[in-house]
């Protein structure tokens, strides 16, 4: 009898060894930086190619997508600032990629928590803006968030695109 509840104890003390060994297959980041004159936070899942074609196969050109996997992303400025040229006002939004192969639409919509795009209602959007993308020299497996002094950008695979970010006056 001991030996067999030793035997269990055993066996179920490596089957979680092995589960928290195991990596999640699309990992909470978090991207943080100072743009525009204001602290920008972007929560996302990033999820990894693994050998698949992501743009226009996995992730559909022309089609609403989560900007990510999981919940959909989340993007938070504390101060109103100007993307692209364009007003967005200090607060959380959930954030959606329209993609296309030489121009993008990246979405700023005021419901900020929501899973995926599957309710997302652009009748709730507070911002669009049209952002130029193509193809970048460096391959990154996982998707990947980056905010900087002159704005933020979005890498996955081979695809990046970006958008400039200014104070608002």
């Amino acid at each position: 009898m001991r030996k067999r509840n030793f035997i269990l104890s055993l066996a179920a003390v490596l089957m979680t060894a092995f589960s928290f060994a195991q990596e999640k297959a699309s990992p909470a980041r978090v991207a943080e930086g100072v743009a525009g004159g204001s602290a920008i936070t972007i929560n996302y899942s990033s999820p990894a190619v693994k050998g698949r074609m992501i743009w226009g196969d996995l992730v559909p050109l022309g089609q609403v997508w989560r900007a990510g996997a999981n919940e959909a992303t989340r993007f938070t400025t504390e101060k109103d600032i100007l993307i692209e040229g364009k007003r967005l006002p200090a607060g959380t939004y959930s954030f959606f990629i329209i993609p296309n192969e030489y121009q993008s639409t990246f979405i700023f919509n005021k419901v900020a928590d929501q899973w995926g795009a599957f309710n997302y209602n652009a009748e709730e959007d507070q911002l669009r803006v049209n952002v130029y993308g193509g193809q970048g020299s460096t391959f990154e497996e996982r998707l990947v968030y980056e905010v900087n002094s002159e704005g933020f950008e979005v890498r996955w695979e081979y695809g990046k695109a970006s958008a400039k970010i200014q104070a608002a006056m």
